[in-house]
């Protein structure tokens, strides 16, 4: 297994067939074509990873049993997924918003995808989907069921857009993810979507990993690589490439250029 590192752009799907904020125009294919001119800015950019999200198919549904992701939308992350793998040489993951982690395992074993993300791996939190709980159990056995045990999982502590049912420590959450859920690595972001991590935050996680690979997963930005960047392996990187830094965006190569730049120096 190898853990993804580096900076990992976020190839943010827009709304498809089925969706409501979908304009009828188009349909699948005219996702795709957006998908992938994402994906080749992103690599012209020089970025080390993609990962893959439904993200303009909100609202989205939990994710836990009884309430999964609906079948074309998981049939069609597949179909990005294993675009990507053909088209790039570099790592490919996918997250199926909101929680739908096994999922995410069965895209995953079907693409060839290198990784998932998770957002809820352990724990139970208040969205704005409801309360989600972690299924590490049910993750981790579908994983080895499939015998795609390669497949990284990297799973978000006190993740974004939540609060945990229970109080809780970053250095519990952390050891919960790693030491009782297996996390391959684990991710640290902001409050929102685009919204930076603080330092303090960021370095009570990695301490508390024990080793295991911490990345930051939102906020990410020229103002702050220099400072965040020593205190982890890598960055999920979507809202700063985005034309205007506007997560709706197309992606710019030209911010992606610039970050990448900025980190590898």
């Amino acid at each position: 297994m190898t853990t993804p590192r580096g900076i990992i752009g976020v190839i943010h799907l827009p709304a498809m067939p089925g969706d409501p904020r979908h304009d009828g125009a188009g349909g699948f294919d005219d996702v795709l074509a957006f998908a992938l001119q994402d994906a080749e800015a992103l690599v012209e950019g020089g970025v080390d990873g993609l990962i893959v999200e439904n993200f303009g198919s909100a609202p989205f549904p939990k994710g836990s049993e009884g309430d999964r992701l609906p079948p074309h939308q998981v049939a069609f992350l597949t179909r990005v997924v294993t675009e990507c793998r053909a088209r790039f040489d570099v790592a490919v993951g996918v997250n199926c918003l909101r929680n739908d982690a096994p999922a995410a395992i069965g895209v995953a074993a079907a693409s060839g995808a290198d990784f998932i993300r998770v957002n809820v791996h352990t724990g139970a939190y208040v969205t704005d989907q409801g309360v989600i709980e972690g299924e590490a159990y049910r993750t981790l056995r579908y994983r080895k069921a499939l015998d795609a045990v390669d497949v990284a999982i990297l799973a978000d502590v006190l993740v974004k857009h939540a609060a945990p049912l229970a109080d809780i420590d970053p250095e519990d959450a952390t050891k919960d993810c790693v030491q009782r859920g297996l996390a391959d690595a684990v991710i640290v972001t902001g409050q929102a979507t685009g919204a930076p991590v603080t330092p303090e935050f960021l370095e009570r996680v990695r301490d508390a990993a024990g080793g295991v690979p911490v990345l930051v997963g939102s906020g990410l930005s020229p103002d702050n690589a220099a400072e965040l960047m020593a205190l982890c392996d890598g960055a999920i990187v979507g809202t700063y490439f985005k034309e205007g830094g506007e997560v709706h965006n197309p992606v710019d190569v030209d911010r992606v250029r610039r970050l990448v730049e900025l980190v590898r120096q």
